[in-house]
């Protein structure tokens, strides 16, 4: 796994970006798959799943990730939810103790926050349409009906692609500036006509700083480029794989007696 070396100094918080690495899963999704999506053996997603939740210290009946639609919902969670009965929303939020909160990625930029003063964390799911959509503002709406305040929140951008491996049509950028025409200069012109490269990392990060935090840590890892220690949406389908591995990313507030 990977940790924002700021989150890791926050007492009675834990977190992870986990990797591909330390799991069951077989071919494809070698081999730590966490996703129920994936058409990976259930038994393996299962272990993989317990194992990241012991390594947060919580049971895996408390580590929770949501059915992810690509949207801007983010919701309050108080208590556990069955698998199969997992809400539809792209950024989970709560302050109960011994709750693990996640979401799964395979390109798209992973988020985790905390305020360590209100014990208040959340995940959110921030592709490219979530992330033009609101899922962001959504999230930090979130934790501030909790008692979160915007300039103590600290927020870590996980492992994503990058923008030397996002290439998007003419499409996307005519979408992104018609939303703010400032967004252009998120794109640089790419290789072939009518295309360009999408920096995903740095509009998330411009949409934190617009809801006040100021505190932002980046792993600056790529997903796309790194086959040993990420799944890839964008790399299976350019090598014409019939599936991929998801990871998680997840982060809980621990019992005050371990603060």
């Amino acid at each position: 796994m990977l940790q924002s070396s700021a989150l890791a100094k926050l007492p009675g918080i834990s977190h992870a970006f986990f990797t591909r690495e330390g799991g069951v899963s077989a071919g494809l999704y070698a081999t730590l798959n966490g996703g129920v999506g994936s058409h990976d053996a259930v038994d393996a997603v299962i272990e993989n799943r317990a194992r990241m939740a012991a390594t947060l210290g919580v049971s895996a009946d408390r580590f929770l990730t949501p059915y992810q639609t690509h949207s801007p919902e983010a919701i309050i969670v108080e208590r556990p939810w069955p698998v199969s009965e997992r809400p539809r929303a792209d950024a989970v939020v709560t302050n109960v103790p011994r709750l693990a909160v996640g979401v799964s990625t395979a390109d798209c930029g992973p988020l985790l926050l905390a305020d360590p003063v209100a014990r208040v964390v959340a995940a959110t799911h921030a592709g490219w349409r979530g992330a033009l959509g609101g899922v962001i503002e959504a999230t930090i709406n979130a934790m501030t009906r909790l008692g979160a305040e915007p300039v103590r929140i600290l927020a870590a951008l996980g492992p994503m692609i990058r923008q030397q491996n996002y290439e998007v049509g003419s499409d996307l950028v005519t979408q992104f500036v018609a939303a703010d025409a400032d967004n252009a200069r998120f794109f640089v012109p790419a290789a072939r006509a009518s295309h360009a490269m999408f920096d995903l990392a740095g509009y998330i990060h411009a949409r934190l700083q617009r809801t006040g935090i100021r505190a932002i840590d980046d792993l600056q890892s790529c997903t796309y480029a790194d086959a040993v220690r990420f799944f890839s949406f964008r790399r299976a389908t350019h090598r014409g794989e019939s599936d991929y591995g998801r990871h998680i990313n997840a982060i809980a507030l621990l019992d005050d007696r371990d603060t």
